[in-house]
C-alpha cells in the first residue's frame, strides 16, 4: 500500500466559513424546488470537463448559481470519480464533506453505476443526512432499526435502481438478511462505498466502535474500480495511518487530503468552580447571556438529569437528551433545539455525532471529556454557520473517576472470551443475548460489546436465529489492549493539561489532532483576556445548593425473576425458579439517599465508599452529614404504613458503616432493632458477579433469617425496613426480602445511602 497525502494551506480569508457546507447554503424554512438531476450519461470527462460537471451539479443541489468549492472538495471528487482511487478527508466540522461523498455519487450514477453506499454511525446522523439529500435532488434512503416497515419498499427502489444513496449503519452489515440477501448485489452495482465518522474505525479514535471494523472486510471485497471515501473530522496522525491501512488492504493506494482544523468561530474558555453547586450556580446565573440556543454537556445521565432539573427549577427553558430518553422524546428535543425553541439541551455525548444545527451559538461541558479529541468534536457543533459562538469548560473534581469508570468497562478481557466462546461452542443452537446472558457472567452492554469485538476478530458470527462460535481461535492481543489502555492515560493527561491553560486553546486541540497549521487563535481566554463572568451571587448559589441538596431516590421492586435460572440450579419449592415474583415475595418500593452518580449527594457518597491503596474498603461509622441526609429521606417518605422495625444485611467489606447507619435509624425513628440476618460465608465464593441470573444465584444462599428474629417477626404488626450500605441490581434486597417476607414480615421496606445507577 501506498499513500498520497496533501496537507490544504489555510487561505488567508475563508469565504466559506459563513455558511460552511455547501449543502447549507440551501435555506432550510423555504428550500427552492429540488432539482432534477439529469439522467444522461457521460462518456467520457478530461479534468476541466469533469470539474465544469461537478460545479454544475454543486450549484443544482445547492440552488445557488454562484457557488464554488472550497480548496480541496473537487480534488477529492476528482480522486474518487475519475481515478476511482480510495481517499481519506480530514476537514474540521462545517468544510463540506457530505457535498463531496453526495456530488461524487451522483457523478457516478450519471457514468452508469450503481448506488452509494454510506455507512453512517447514528440514527440521528442518518436522518440528517438523509433529509440533506432529499432537499438536494439526491434520492436518499435508509436502512436501520428504526423503519423497519420501511424495508420492504426501500427493497423494490434498490431493485428498480431508483436510489442514488443508500445509508446503513455499520451494524447492519453484520445482519444475516442484509449480509446474504442484499450487500452481494449492492456490492456488484456500487458505485461508491463511503464511510462517515471513519475515525470510529481505528481503535486509537476516541469513539472507536467494533462493528466500524467490520468495513476493512467489505472494503477488501470491493472490486478495484469501486472509489472508497472515508470522512471525519477528528483523527490525529495515528488514527490517519490506521484508516489508511485498512482502507489500502490488498495494495491500493490511499489518497489522504488534509486541511487545517481550526475553529475560527469559536471563543473557548475553561472556568474552573470547584464545586458543582458552584458550576449550577453559574449556568443558572449566566445561561441567558450565552448567544443563540446550545448544548450543556454532561459525563453521566444523571448529572444530565440533576442538572435539567435544577436549570428548569430556575425558570431556563431547557431540556434533558441522555441515552436513556425515550427515541421518541429525543427526537423531539432535536427538533426543538434546531428550532430555537428551547435555550438549550442538557445532554450526555448521545448528542453527538448525530447532530447539526449550523447556528449552534454555544457548548458548555460541565465536567470534561476524557480526551481532547474527544472534546473538539462535541464543541465543534457550536458555530458552524455564525461569525461567534462561544465554548466554555467548567471541569469537575469527579471527572477523573468518571473517565476511569468508562475506560475499564470497555476492554474486553480474555477471561470474558473465553466464556463466551465455550457458551457458544456447548449450545446445540444459536443463542441470542438474553440466552447467552444467563451462561456467561456479563452484564447486557459488555456481552454485546464483547461479541461485536469477538464478531469483527472472526470468531463468532450472527446468523438467524442468534450467536454461534466459527470454531476460529481467539487470541486475546495483550499487548495491543495495554498500548490502547496506555493511549486512554494519555489522552486524560493531555485534557488536563488543556484545562490548565499554559497556550492557546485552540492551538492545544488542534495540535492533539497532529494539524501543522495549529496557531494561537488570538480569541480564548489565553490568548485575551477571560470572555466570560466568574461570579455566582448569594440568591444563585442558595438556589443551585438547595436543587442539588434534595435526597430521596426510589427503589422500585424487582417483579419478575430473571431468565436461566435453573440452568444455574435455582429452585423454590422445589420447582425452576423464573416468572412473576408472587406479590406476597416482593419487597415494597425501597428508598436511596443518592445516586454515586448525582451531582449533588454523589461526591460524598463516592468517597464514603473509596478503597484504601490495597483496594480494601474502607469502614467508618455513617458521617452524622449522611444521617441528616437519611432522616430528611425518611421523613419524606410516602409508605403506606410506617416501619416499625430494622433489620439489616450483613457486610463483609464494611460491617461498622451498615450496623451504625440501621441502629442509629432505628433510634431516631424508635424502631425496633431486629438485627442483621445471618450471613453464610461459604457464599462468598461467587462474588463479583455482574448480571442479574447470576447475581440471584450468588445471594441465594448467602442469607437466612436467626431464630430469634424470626419471633419477633410473627408479632410486628407493620413493616421492616431492610437497610444496607449500597444497592446496584436490587437483587440482594430482592432475595433477602423475600427471606423476611417468607417469615412473617407484613411489608419490607428498602433502604440503603447509595444506588450505583
Amino acid at each position: 500500500m501506498t499513500d498520497r497525502k496533501f496537507w490544504l494551506d489555510e487561505p488567508p480569508a475563508d469565504p466559506w466559513e459563513l455558511p460552511p457546507d455547501p449543502l447549507d447554503l440551501v435555506d432550510d424554512a423555504a428550500p427552492p424546488p429540488a432539482p432534477q438531476v439529469p439522467t444522461e450519461r457521460r462518456v467520457s470527462r478530461g479534468a476541466d470537463g469533469l470539474r465544469d460537471e461537478a460545479l454544475v451539479v454543486l450549484r443544482e443541489l445547492t440552488g445557488n448559481p454562484s457557488a464554488e468549492f472550497h480548496p480541496g472538495q473537487f480534488e477529492a471528487i476528482e480522486a474518487l470519480v475519475a481515478r476511482h482511487e480510495r481517499a481519506l478527508v480530514v476537514q474540521r466540522t462545517g468544510w463540506g464533506k457530505s457535498a463531496v461523498y453526495f456530488i461524487s455519487a451522483l457523478l457516478q450514477r450519471r457514468a452508469g453505476a450503481g448506488p452509494a453506499l454510506i455507512v453512517s454511525p447514528l440514527l440521528a446522523l442518518m436522518r440528517d443526512q438523509v433529509a440533506a439529500a432529499e432537499r438536494a435532488g439526491v434520492r436518499a434512503v435508509a436502512i436501520n432499526s428504526a423503519n423497519v416497515t420501511e424495508w420492504t419498499e426501500i427493497e423494490r427502489l434498490l431493485a428498480e435502481d431508483a436510489v442514488d444513496v443508500l445509508f446503513v449503519s455499520p451494524e447492519r452489515l453484520v445482519n444475516p438478511r442484509f449480509r446474504d440477501e442484499q450487500l452481494p448485489s449492492l456490492v456488484a452495482a456500487m458505485g461508491l462505498l463511503v464511510i462517515d465518522e471513519a475515525h470510529c474505525i481505528s481503535d486509537w479514535g476516541h469513539d472507536f466502535r467494533p462493528d466500524y471494523r467490520r468495513i476493512r472486510h467489505l472494503i477488501a471485497e470491493l472490486p478495484p474500480t469501486v472509489p472508497v471515501l472515508a470522512t471525519t473530522a477528528t483523527a490525529n496522525e495515528r488514527v490517519v495511518q490506521d484508516v489508511e491501512e485498512q482502507m489500502g488492504a490488498g495494495g491500493h493506494e490511499v489518497f489522504t487530503l488534509r486541511g487545517p482544523l481550526a475553529r475560527t468561530s469559536l471563543r473557548l474558555g475553561v472556568l474552573d468552580l470547584q464545586t458543582t453547586w458552584r458550576r449550577v450556580a453559574w449556568l443558572s446565573e449566566h445561561l441567558d447571556a450565552l448567544p443563540g440556543s446550545g448544548i450543556i454537556y454532561c459525563l453521566t445521565v444523571s448529572a444530565a438529569d440533576d442538572t435539567a432539573a435544577a436549570l428548569a427549577g430556575a425558570g431556563h427553558n431547557v431540556l434533558p437528551y441522555t441515552g436513556r430518553s425515550d427515541p421518541a422524546e429525543r427526537l423531539a428535543a432535536e427538533e426543538a433545539l434546531k428550532n430555537n425553541e428551547v435555550k438549550a439541551l442538557v445532554a450526555t455525548s448521545a448528542l453527538g455525532m448525530g447532530f447539526d444545527k449550523p447556528d449552534l451559538g454555544f457548548v458548555v461541558h460541565l465536567g470534561a471529556p476524557s480526551s481532547p479529541v474527544a472534546y473538539y468534536q462535541q464543541v465543534g457543533r457550536a458555530g458552524r454557520a455564525t461569525e461567534n459562538a462561544d465554548v466554555l469548560l467548567l471541569p469537575g473534581p469527579e471527572d477523573r473517576e468518571i473517565w476511569h469508570y468508562f475506560a475499564t468497562n470497555a476492554m474486553p478481557t480474555q477471561a470474558r472470551a473465553d466464556a463466551v466462546l465455550e457458551a457458544l461452542a456447548a449450545a446445540e443452537r444459536p443463542l441470542s443475548v438474553p440466552a447467552l446472558e444467563v451462561r456467561v457472567d456479563l452484564k447486557r452492554a459488555q456481552l454485546e460489546l464483547l461479541l461485536k469485538v469477538l464478531a469483527v476478530d472472526g470468531a463468532v458470527s450472527y446468523v438467524q436465529g442468534g450467536w454461534v462460535g466459527t470454531g476460529e481461535p481467539w487470541i486475546y492481543d495483550a499487548k495491543r489492549y495495554e498500548r490502547i489502555a496506555a493511549a486512554r492515560v494519555q489522552e486524560q493527561e493531555a485534557m488536563l493539561t488543556y484545562e490548565a491553560g499554559a497556550s492557546c486553546r485552540m492551538e492545544f486541540l488542534t495540535e492533539q489532532l497532529d494539524d501543522p497549521h495549529s496557531a494561537p487563535c488570538g480569541r480564548c481566554d489565553v490568548c485575551a483576556e477571560p470572555w466570560y463572568p466568574s461570579h455566582v451571587t448569594l440568591e444563585k448559589a442558595e438556589a443551585a445548593q438547595a436543587s442539588l441538596d434534595r435526597v430521596g431516590v426510589p427503589l422500585p421492586p424487582r417483579a419478575m425473576w430473571p431468565s436461566g435460572l435453573d440452568r444455574l440450579g435455582i429452585v423454590a419449592d422445589g420447582k425452576p425458579l423464573k416468572g412473576r415474583i408472587p406479590a406476597e415475595d416482593q419487597t415494597a418500593e425501597g428508598r436511596a439517599v443518592a445516586r454515586l452518580t448525582d451531582l449533588g449527594w454523589g461526591g460524598t457518597l463516592r468517597d464514603l465508599f473509596r478503597t484504601d491503596e490495597d483496594g480494601r474498603a474502607v469502614d467508618a461509622e455513617v458521617p452524622r452529614s449522611l444521617v441528616d441526609a437519611c432522616v430528611r429521606v425518611l421523613q419524606a417518605w410516602d409508605w403506606e404504613q410506617r416501619p416499625v422495625a430494622v433489620a439489616w444485611l450483613p457486610s463483609a467489606s464494611r460491617p461498622q458503616l451498615v450496623e451504625s447507619l440501621a441502629t442509629g435509624i432505628a433510634t431516631i425513628g424508635r424502631l425496633r432493632p431486629l438485627g442483621p440476618l445471618d450471613l453464610d460465608p461459604s457464599a462468598e465464593a461467587h462474588s463479583g458477579a455482574t448480571n442479574s441470573a447470576f447475581r440471584v444465584r450468588d445471594v441465594w444462599h448467602r442469607f437466612s433469617v436467626p431464630a430469634a428474629m424470626r419471633a419477633e417477626l410473627a408479632s410486628l404488626g407493620g413493616p421492616v425496613l431492610l437497610v444496607d450500605d449500597l444497592v446496584d441490581s436490587r437483587w440482594t434486597m430482592t432475595v433477602a426480602g423475600r427471606l423476611l417476607r417468607r417469615a412473617g414480615a407484613p411489608a419490607v421496606l428498602p433502604f440503603v445511602l447509595a444506588s450505583a445507577g
